[in-house]
């Protein structure tokens, strides 16, 4: 067996082995350095080389032929030798032989020229070789070169390929990532601007609550602290309303002292003068005399003791009156003493003249008859009281009622305006920009009291108010004045015979505004008295007579009662009207307007109360009627008068209980005992107690500043 053949089957044994079908997979960079770096022989290519170099040497150089072309020239391309390799293979000696020389020569060619140019080894090389041979190894060569370069380039492509492929997945896996971690941000940041929303709302609404909740504690607080703040200044208040009602009542109690020391020096005065009647047999008055001067110095004993303190008490009072008592009780026993003295020396000087002179004795007793009766007759007089008002009183009355008609007759033009749509618009806009203010009046404030008081005076006077929307003055008409002035005195009384009919407190916000415009317009105050005369007579006091020709119906009227249709209203309205017309004048004759000029007297005072009553009692009582006016009076007036009539006041009082108390009893009958037992019940307490409390609604100085 020749040596290629050898080779060959040792090349296709080598390549049928288990170690030859391995298949290695070369790395990227391999693959690169192999297409780049020029093809190498295996070191163990070279021993086989030398080993087949030294059998085939001598035909190797037997077979070089004698021509040699240059590479440049002769060397055919890869496909011509692969060609000619395939047309005419070689034999089996010449190739081998041929391949071998080569390998070895390329070897040593390499090894030996390396600064020699491709081109000079090559041409060198096939110098040296049979262009066949040289020709086919050349081939062989570069087809593997070929293939391995084309290998290598797919390889590269595909490596390069997939490194695309892969950097464009990871491009967009890493777009991707980038998307969702922008969106998981973007979802992250905006759930955090939701939760930071949330937060603050939630910690302004928990702001906000606490505000309200500190604006309600400060509202509280500020609640509290004022109530506190008023119920302080009402404490205060009331302090000082104590303080004052105490010195008050102190210096009325000093008062009464005094008044009392006066009545008992006054009493003691009277034990002196009796002195000239000790020629009286068994009179012995220097007993009194001493007891009244031990009453004198014991009373002055106590006014001093009680000044050095302050103001004296109730007891001290109560001493002091009670020596009053004894004070009297003693010039009582001194005057009974007195009298039952001179009766007996009378009797004994009259027994002397009886003797001496019987003749002028009978004729004494003739004169005597007629003094007896006139006397007898003047008892019973004195016992009976009057049915008729005095003269005096009747004539103010009539006096006062012709002044109203007067005041009617003179806007006689302005009534009856029937036919002149202006005049009866001026007219009713002067109704009621007086009537509207007085039934405005309240007890709400001072400042309103007030406003509503400057509205009327400031009407009366000629200004311009407003009623209705429209201004209004009494400037507009001549005889509007006389109109107004006739029209506010009877809502006057109108709101006496409604409200304070129904409300009694009423009494004293009204009374104190009318008197107040009563001593601004005294005109005012007459027709305020006329119209109250007319409806209440009893205010005079004055008690209608039936006349001949009057019937019952105008004679009811005269009496104050109300007579609608032939129908007369029931007593206890009518009692309810009259009751609410005497608490209006009980309290105006006692009220003056704070703001008023207070240097003169009042336009109708407390002397008019006095002789109200004076002549109250001095007339026969009415069943029903009397005792309620009189309870009603008192219980208004009553504090007034008591303070400023004292002493007189209280024999007032010890009359009307004594005396005149029990005659409306006996002309009362049981189904009216209402009234007189209120007035019983009251007379009497006042009576024990020595005092007369202050209405009720009185309007105290607090009132002026609200």
């Amino acid at each position: 067996m020749d040596s290629r053949q050898l080779r060959w089957e040792t090349l296709a044994a080598l390549r049928t082995s288990g170690k030859g079908q391995l298949k290695y997979r070369r790395r990227e960079e391999d693959i690169l350095e192999g297409c780049i770096s020029p093809l190498e022989l295996s070191c163990y290519a070279g021993l086989v080389l030398d080993r087949m170099v030294e059998k085939s040497a001598q035909e190797t150089r037997s077979s070089v032929p004698e021509e040699s072309t240059p590479l440049t020239n002769q060397s055919p391309r890869l496909e011509e030798i692969t060609s000619a390799n395939r047309s005419s293979p070689p034999t089996s000696a010449e190739p081998s032989e041929t391949k071998v020389l080569v390998l070895y020569s390329l070897t040593d060619f390499t090894q030996g020229n390396g600064d020699l140019s491709p081109l000079e080894m090559d041409q060198e090389v096939f110098a040296a070789v049979q262009p066949s041979k040289l020709t086919q190894v050349e081939g062989c060569i570069r087809m593997y070169e070929e293939i391995h370069r084309l290998k290598a380039q797919q390889r590269l492509r595909q490596w390069q390929e997939q490194q695309e492929k892969m950097v464009r997945a990871a491009c967009d896996l890493a777009s991707e990532q980038l998307k969702r971690f922008d969106e998981l941000k973007e979802l992250k940041r905006h759930q955090e601007f939701q939760d930071l929303k949330e937060v603050l709302e939630k910690s302004s609404k928990e702001a906000q609550g606490q505000q309200e909740k500190l604006k309600e504690e400060h509202r509280h607080r500020a609640k509290v602290l004022n109530l506190k703040l008023r119920e302080a200044e009402q404490q205060r208040q009331r302090q000082e309303e104590l303080e004052r009602l105490r010195k008050e009542e102190g210096q009325e109690r000093l008062r009464r002292l005094y008044s009392i020391q006066e009545e008992v020096l006054q009493l003691n005065q009277q034990i002196d003068p009796n002195y000239r009647h000790k020629d009286l047999p068994r009179i012995d008055l220097s007993a009194y005399s001493n007891r009244g001067n031990q009453i004198c110095g014991l009373v002055s004993g106590l006014i001093r003791t009680t000044s050095e303190r302050g103001f004296p008490s109730q007891a001290d009072v109560a001493n002091t009156e009670r020596v009053l008592q004894e004070m009297r009780g003693l010039i009582s026993s001194m005057q009974q003493e007195i009298t039952a003295a001179v009766e007996e020396k009378r009797r004994r000087e009259e027994e002397e003249r009886e003797k001496q002179k019987m003749l002028l004795k009978k004729e004494q007793m003739k004169a005597q008859t007629p003094a007896s009766a006139q006397q007898s007759g003047g008892k019973q007089q004195k016992e009976g009281l009057q049915v008729k008002a005095d003269e005096s009183t009747m004539q103010w009355y009539q006096q006062l009622q012709d002044a109203a008609e007067q005041c009617v007759a003179s806007f006689s033009g302005l009534s009856n305006c029937e036919g002149n749509n202006e005049v009866k618009r001026i007219k009713a806009d002067l109704q009621k920009a007086a009537t509207i203010p007085v039934s405005q009046i309240s007890r709400i404030s001072g400042s309103k009291l007030r406003e509503i008081f400057d509205k009327i005076n400031n009407l009366l006077s000629g200004k311009s108010v407003q009623s209705g929307g429209r201004a209004v003055s009494v400037t507009q008409h001549p005889q509007a004045l006389d109109f107004v002035f006739y029209k506010l005195a009877e809502k006057f009384v109108r709101q006496g015979e409604e409200e304070v009919a129904s409300h009694h407190d009423a009494a004293f916000p009204i009374a104190v505004v009318a008197s107040g415009i009563w001593e601004i317009h005294p005109r005012v105050g007459d027709l305020f008295l006329a119209h109250l005369h007319k409806k209440c007579p009893y205010s005079v006091p004055f008690y209608p007579a039936l006349k001949e020709g009057t019937s019952m119906e105008e004679y009811q009227r005269m009496l104050g009662y109300q007579v609608k249709d032939s129908m007369v209203e029931e007593q206890d309205n009518f009692l309810k009207r009259m009751s609410g017309m005497i608490r209006l004048y009980a309290a105006l004759i006692q009220l003056r307007w704070p703001y008023g000029d207070q240097q003169g007297t009042h336009p109708h005072g407390l002397s008019y109360g006095w002789r109200w009553l004076a002549q109250m009692l001095n007339m026969e009582p009415l069943a029903d009627v009397t005792a309620t006016l009189l309870f009603d009076f008192l219980e208004v007036c009553g504090n007034a008068l008591m303070r400023q009539y004292r002493v007189q006041f209280w024999k007032i009082m010890l009359l009307l209980q004594e005396d005149y108390v029990p005659r409306i009893e006996a002309i009362t009958s049981s189904g009216q005992m209402g009234s007189l037992m209120r007035l019983k019940q009251f007379v009497q307490k006042c009576v024990q107690e020595k005092k007369i409390s202050l209405p009720t609604g009185t309007l105290q100085p607090a009132f002026w500043k609200s």
